[in-house]
């Protein structure tokens, strides 16, 4: 086997990894870079592989720093299979032409406002292209071999961290790969726990939060001093959520804080991305993968008023509060929040709450540091409001957490690469996992080709 690292490394967005064993070509995750400039740039160079001569392409799960790249990849040539979860399929027939629908947009605003450098300015993809995606996607089922030749074999196992979400495991006669994809919380309030593997001669491990630990203080403590707070002064709390996992978090919390009378039941509470209705009705279709109730599914549609159309979301700009906004995305980097943003950012008794991971490059990351002003669409908008972050809602294990996970193996792998993480989280994840369980570990530079003997 040889595996090529085409992105999530040095950063933790970009997800693809290409394994090529005998002349089958796999792309394992095929994610859009996000952040920085010069990784989004990423997105629309030339791909050292050419696409239609990728055999098949597998999904540790339907986030778009892990799926998103899917539509450009099939316009430019790739015909093969797209093999994933069966929640991640359905969350991906939602994603992918939001994902689209986003781009098209952005690409429209910018051409008519003219603060763009390129005339014009255009999507990456279109929502035909992601239709076309879509078309690709073959489901399948958590534990179940799938045979992508004779010699080479593929399953799921759950991982925990969004619904769908996988461990992906690839082997052939002679050799084994884990891929562990985002790896999710033991103790996670939605999701059910990351299953544990016993052996993978060769292991890919995500450090997100590799130089850092999750606070133990309960959220919903937090959550609640923050919404009491902000609504004492009359004003909103915005919440950038990722519209998948996140969103029906931060639903169920407030659900619970409302119905246990810590913060008031009369706040209104909006859910503005069509994208995170979508996902969470889809929570109701895949019990098995989440410690929700039925009727606790129920209550995350109760909770909120669903905002659907632009002028719904128009309207919330011009709307005094107290009032409770989720919406995508989770970062900022695109999507209603940005418009929500400019509303409400300058004014100094609202609060801008984050509520997940924040990768360098994002407005997100820029207020969470304490910048005083962010650009949308061309111009700086003053940030006078509050801004809060409760990390430990995260969705992703921190490094102890991973560890644990990792202490499930009943023999080291031959080596582990540490992938998905921020140059500094990297290194820290790769010197916890030598200094305490005493394995070979490489940290891969992108476009880094390696023998998997």
């Amino acid at each position: 086997m040889q595996l090529t690292f085409l992105g999530a490394v040095g950063t933790v967005t970009g997800s693809k990894y290409l394994l090529k064993s005998g002349d089958k070509r796999i792309l394992v995750d095929c994610g859009l870079f996000q952040g920085l400039k010069q990784l989004r740039l990423k997105n629309w160079e030339k791909l050292p592989v050419k696409p239609k001569e990728i055999d098949a392409v597998v999904l540790t799960h339907a986030h778009i720093d892990h799926s998103g790249y899917l539509p450009l990849l099939v316009r430019q040539g790739f015909k093969g299979r797209v093999y994933c979860t069966e929640a991640t399929r359905d969350l991906c027939e939602v994603l992918l032409p939001d994902s689209a629908h986003l781009q098209e947009e952005e690409a429209e605003y910018a051409n008519r406002r003219g603060f763009s450098k390129h005339h014009p300015a255009l999507p990456l993809y279109t929502r035909e292209d992601a239709l076309k995606a879509l078309e690709l996607l073959t489901a399948v089922d958590y534990e179940q071999d799938v045979y992508l030749d004779d010699d080479l074999t593929l399953r799921f196992s759950p991982n925990g961290h969004i619904l769908g979400s996988a461990f992906v495991r690839i082997h052939n006669k002679k050799t084994s790969v884990l891929f562990s994809g985002d790896i999710g919380r033991p103790n996670d309030i939605l999701m059910n726990p990351p299953v544990r593997i016993k052996q993978a001669d060769y292991l890919l491990v995500e450090s997100t939060y590799g130089n850092r630990l999750h606070e133990t203080d309960d959220p919903q403590i937090k959550l609640a001093a923050i919404i009491n707070r902000t609504v004492k002064r009359k004003g909103v709390v915005l919440i950038p959520v990722f519209a998948v996992g996140r969103a029906q978090e931060l639903l169920y919390y407030i659900h619970l804080l409302k119905s246990s009378g810590a913060i008031s039941q009369d706040i209104p509470v909006y859910l503005n991305s069509p994208m995170a209705v979508d996902a969470t009705e889809i929570f109701m279709h895949h019990r098995g993968e989440h410690r929700l109730s039925p009727e606790q599914c129920r209550a995350l549609n109760r909770t909120a008023h669903m905002v659907n159309s632009v002028e719904q979301s128009r309207a919330l700009n011009e709307t005094k509060g107290p009032m409770i906004i989720l919406s995508a995305s989770g970062m900022a980097s695109g999507g209603r929040v940005v418009h929500h943003l400019k509303a409400f950012a300058p004014k100094p008794n609202n609060t801008i709450l984050f509520v997940g991971f924040q990768a360098a490059g994002t407005r997100g990351a820029a207020m969470i540091e304490g910048a005083e002003s962010i650009k949308i669409h061309g111009e700086y908008v003053p940030v006078k409001a509050d801004v809060e972050f409760i990390s430990n809602l995260s969705a992703h294990a921190d490094y102890e957490e991973i560890l644990t996970w990792l202490g499930g193996f009943e023999k080291p792998p031959r080596k582990t690469f540490v992938v998905h993480g921020e140059p500094v989280a990297a290194d820290a994840m790769r010197i916890h996992i030598e200094e305490r369980l005493k394995w070979q570990v490489k940290i891969p530079d992108y476009l880094e080709m390696v023998t998997l003997d």
